[in-house]
């Protein structure tokens, strides 16, 4: 979900006092109630009409690699694995963020991209974030959302879980509860995009949507299905080419019926990781010339 500069303009931000790097308080600007800071004439506009911020593989802050590599990988990677240097290689290319639910909210992020998976060995049939390697167990992530959201009762979250691995039906049905215990009156259940504004989920005390890619949502409420919210992918390290295919399928999305995921993301090839594994992902792609000198343009886009 792609920031918007028509709508950014209208933010009305508050200030908090946080610690700065040198560890005395100081005064900032915060992003953590911009929701519920918005202007009363977008109350009542469908949330698939806003732009919301969101993160890429938003669990992914921190793996382990002291576990073993994730079911999401070849065979062939786990084997490679085996040599303990491998991992820590792994490692630099799996994280994507460098901030933890708390902080992303925090700083207003709304959108949430999941992975989940069953752990090799686990007993307990606990459920883990991952990304080539297993991160942190969900029901901890999903308590640190459910905390901010308790603490901020106007802002709005989307979880939208799309990769599932190594899951049989009462692993499902784990996740699932883990869910309900986890948010309890704040889901809101599945019903028509366009209903759905602040104004709305604010009156039923609604904070949380779960997009569930799986068959298991038509069994539960406050499950949507996951072609309620689709997340086109360019799948290019080419920022033109991302650039381009972002502005087409944005301009391409369907007027109604559902949300829509702007993934403004690079994705490493075999080559671009050979050329760059020990730099990582972040010094590789994220840090690029060609990157930082197009993201300006894409993030003042116009649009809905």
């Amino acid at each position: 979900m792609l920031a918007v500069r028509k709508v950014r303009r209208k933010l009305r931000m508050g200030t908090i006092c946080s610690p700065s790097p040198s560890g005395t308080k100081t005064l900032e600007v915060c992003n953590a109630d911009w929701m519920a800071s918005l202007p009363p004439l977008l109350h009542n506009v469908p949330l698939s009409n806003l732009a919301i911020p969101g993160s890429h593989d938003s669990f992914s802050y921190w793996v382990d690699e002291k576990s073993p590599v994730g079911p999401d990988q070849t065979p062939a990677i786990k084997r490679l694995a085996r040599i303990s240097l491998v991992k820590k290689l792994m490692k630099k290319w799996s994280v994507t963020q460098n901030l933890t639910f708390r902080e992303q909210l925090d700083a207003g992020i709304r959108y949430f991209d999941l992975r989940v998976s069953s752990k090799p060995g686990d007993a307990d049939q606990e459920i883990y974030f991952i990304h080539g390697l297993f991160g942190i167990r969900v029901w901890d992530g999903l308590m640190e959302i459910d905390s901010f959201l308790t603490q901020h009762p106007q802002e709005i979250v989307f979880l939208d879980f799309n990769h599932f691995y190594a899951m049989d039906e009462a692993h499902h049905k784990r996740l699932i509860l883990r869910i309900q215990e986890a948010f309890g009156n704040k889901l809101c259940s599945a019903c028509s995009v366009e209903s759905m504004t602040l104004q709305t989920l604010w009156e039923k005390k609604c904070q949380v949507l779960i997009f569930y890619h799986c068959p298991f949502y038509k069994q539960y409420p406050f499950l949507w299905p996951g072609k309620k919210i689709p997340a086109p992918w360019a799948n290019t390290t080419s920022v033109r080419k991302l650039i381009l295919f972002l502005e087409t399928t944005l301009s391409e999305r369907s007027p109604h019926g559902s949300f829509h995921v702007s993934q403004a993301i690079l994705t490493p090839r075999v080559k671009t990781i050979a050329r760059g594994l020990v730099g990582g992902l972040k010094n590789t792609l994220v840090h690029s010339k060609d990157w930082n000198g197009l993201r300006p343009p894409l993030l003042n886009q116009e649009g809905s």
